[in-house]
C-alpha cells in the first residue's frame, strides 16, 4: 500500500490539474459549454494547448494557468494546468485567482464608458472638468521638467483612455522628469488629494493627444469616476458591472474566504534565476487603482469579455450600448499619433496595432508577428495574464497565469498559435 501512495498522489494532481483536458461544467459564467466541433473547432486540435503548456509546466518555465475560450457564444474550453502554488504542491484549481495587473484598465474603461452613456463623463472634455486640480497644464520641454511651454490644449478623458494624456509613470522612461514623477498608485499609494497635488506640480512630458505612453492616466480615471458619482470605486464596479455579469470572484482584495485560491509564481524567474514574489492579493491596498490593482479568474474575465462581444450584454444584463462598445474598441489612434511607445513596449508584441479606449487594436493579419484578424483589441497583465476578443472569429480567449518577467511574451505568442490553428470552420 504504501508503494501505491505517490501513483495515487500523481493520477489525483493530473485530475485535479486538467492535464488531461477534462470537460467543462454546465456552464461557465452564465455562459453555455458546447462541444468544440459544434462552432467550427477541432478537438484534437484544441488538445495541443494542454500539450503545450504541460510541456512548459514540466520544465518549470511556469507553475501552471487556466484557459478559457468561447465561441459563437458558447464555451468550448475551460481547462486548468500545473499547480496554483508550485512551492507548495497545490495543484490548480479551474477557480484560481490571478493578479490581472493591467487587464484591470479595460474593466475601468466600461465603468467610465457606462457614465459616458449617461452624459456625465465625455470624451472630449478637458480632465480638469471633472478634476479641477489637474487644469492649466504645461508641457515640458527638457528632461527634467524645468523648463516648459504651454499645453496645445487640455489632456482630454480621451487620452486618459487611450494612453495620451502626456501624464507619464515613474520608470516608463529614462528621463529625469520621469524620475520625478509621481506614477502609478501601484507604487506610489498617495491619498487622493495629495495624489492630485503631487500631479499638479508637474509638468505633461508630451503635448496631449501626440505621443501614446504608458502611464498614470487610468488612476486618474479613476479618482474622476469617484468624483462623479461620490462612490468608492470599488462600489461603481460592482454596482455597474460585477453584479450585473456575475464576475463574483473579481475584487481589489481577495478576502479571507478566498485566499486559498490566490495564484503565485514560480520562486524563480525561469530566464534568469532572479528571485521573484508577488505582492499579496489578501491584504488592501492604500488606493484602488486603475493601472493593476484588480484579481480575477478566468471565468469572471470571459464573462466581461464575451459582454463586450455581446454588444454590452450579458446573462439578462445590459451594461452598455453597442456602438458604445463599438466605439471604445474601435482604433482610437488617429494619424499624427506616435505609437512607438506601443509598438516596442517589452512583451507586448503590438507591431501594427493601434489602441483604443483601454485595450489595442489590430491593424493587419501580421500585426505583431501573432496570427490574428485585424480589429481583433486585447491587453494583457504584466503578471502573466492575457486576453483577446476576436470579432470576425466570433472569439473570446482568456490565459490566466502568473508569469511575470519577459517570459510573459512567450506564451502571447504561444496561445494564438494553439488557438487559431484549432479553428476549421
Amino acid at each position: 500500500m504504501r508503494r501505491l501512495a505517490p501513483l495515487v498522489g500523481v493520477v489525483l494532481l493530473v485530475l485535479a490539474t486538467g492535464l488531461n483536458a477534462q470537460s467543462g461544467s454546465s456552464d461557465v459564467a452564465g455562459l453555455p459549454t458546447a462541444r468544440p466541433e459544434a462552432v467550427g473547432i477541432s478537438s484534437a486540435r484544441l488538445a495541443r494547448i494542454g500539450e503545450a503548456l504541460n510541456r512548459e509546466i514540466a520544465a518549470d518555465r511556469m507553475p501552471g494557468a487556466v484557459v478559457a475560450i468561447a465561441r459563437r457564444g458558447q464555451v468550448v474550453y475551460y481547462e486548468a494546468f500545473g499547480y496554483l502554488d508550485k512551492a507548495a504542491g497545490t495543484p490548480m484549481p479551474k477557480d484560481a485567482i490571478f493578479a490581472i495587473a493591467s487587464m484591470t484598465k479595460p474593466i475601468f474603461s466600461v465603468a467610465a464608458m457606462s457614465l459616458y452613456e449617461e452624459g456625465r463623463l465625455l470624451m472630449n472634455e478637458p480632465v480638469a472638468t471633472y478634476l479641477p486640480e489637474l487644469g492649466q497644464r504645461v508641457v515640458a520641454i527638457d528632461e527634467d521638467g524645468s523648463q516648459t511651454e504651454p499645453a496645445n490644449r487640455q489632456p482630454t478623458i480621451q487620452d486618459l483612455l487611450r494612453h495620451t494624456s502626456g501624464f507619464v509613470a515613474r520608470g516608463g522612461g529614462d528621463t529625469a522628469l520621469h524620475d520625478r514623477y509621481a506614477g502609478d498608485l501601484v507604487t506610489y499609494p498617495l491619498p487622493a488629494g495629495d495624489y492630485l497635488k503631487t500631479l499638479a506640480a508637474l509638468p505633461l512630458r508630451y503635448q496631449p493627444g501626440t505621443t501614446w505612453e504608458y502611464g498614470p492616466g487610468f488612476d486618474i480615471l479613476g479618482l474622476a469616476i469617484e468624483r462623479i458619482t461620490g462612490k468608492p470605486i470599488h462600489t461603481v464596479l460592482t454596482e455597474r458591472l460585477f453584479a450585473p455579469i456575475g464576475m463574483t470572484d473579481t475584487a481589489f482584495t481577495i478576502p479571507a474566504g478566498k485566499a486559498s485560491r490566490q495564484a503565485r509564481p514560480l520562486p524563480r524567474n525561469p530566464l534568469t534565476g532572479a528571485t521573484q514574489a508577488m505582492r499579496n492579493q489578501t491584504e488592501p491596498r492604500a488606493v484602488d487603482c486603475g493601472s493593476g490593482c484588480l484579481a480575477s479568474t478566468a471565468a469572471d474575465y470571459l464573462a466581461f469579455a464575451q459582454m463586450l462581444l455581446n454588444g454590452g450584454r450579458l446573462n439578462g444584463a445590459h451594461v452598455l450600448g453597442q456602438k458604445t462598445v463599438e466605439f471604445m474598441t474601435s482604433d482610437h489612434a488617429e494619424d499624427g499619433v506616435d505609437l512607438t511607445g506601443l509598438h516596442n513596449y517589452p512583451s507586448l508584441h503590438y507591431d501594427d496595432h493601434g489602441f483604443g479606449l483601454g485595450v489595442a487594436v489590430r491593424r493587419s493579419p501580421g500585426g505583431g508577428g501573432t496570427v490574428g484578424s485585424p480589429g481583433t483589441w486585447s491587453w494583457a497583465g504584466s503578471q502573466g495574464t492575457y486576453f483577446w476578443v476576436d470579432t470576425r472569429e466570433e472569439l473570446v480567449v482568456v490565459h490566466m497565469a502568473q508569469t511575470p518577467g519577459d517570459i510573459r511574451g512567450y506564451y502571447r505568442q504561444l496561445l494564438p498559435a494553439l488557438v487559431y490553428q484549432s479553428l476549421v470552420d
